[in-house]
């Protein structure tokens, strides 16, 4: 049986909220990754392009701060268990971090061929 409370929207929006604010506070890799999201935002407000593709990159630019946050789940997690160097833990550390790389270069392939193509480029 799973230790899990009943489900409360406002108690799990405060816990989101308090993992977030830990994120923020303590991860220096998703730190920059929101700073970016945030000076990326304006950008698609004055880039000529369909909504269609302003949405694709908003999306992307969310994959890599979800892929971070869940990196550092994963870190937290494996840290919990054991703090010694076991190969095991450092391969599930090495594929969190695998993932926020593929989510970057998603989000940068995207933010490149686009607007590459709002300026009539390709």
């Amino acid at each position: 049986m799973r230790n899990q409370p009943k489900y409360h929207f406002i108690k799990n929006t405060i816990y989101a909220l308090k993992g977030l604010k830990d994120i923020i506070k303590t991860e220096n890799s998703f730190k920059i990754e929101l700073s970016l999201f945030f000076i990326s935002i304006p950008i698609l407000f004055f880039l000529d392009t369909t909504l269609t593709n302003k949405i694709l990159l908003f999306a992307t630019l969310g994959l890599v701060l979800l892929t971070e946050a869940m990196n550092s789940a994963i870190e937290r997690a494996v840290d919990l268990v054991t703090l010694e160097h076991q190969k095991m833990a450092g391969m599930a550390k090495d594929a969190g971090s695998a993932a926020v790389f593929i989510s970057i270069i998603i989000a940068l392939t995207t933010w490149i061929l686009i607007v590459l193509n709002s300026f009539n480029i390709i």
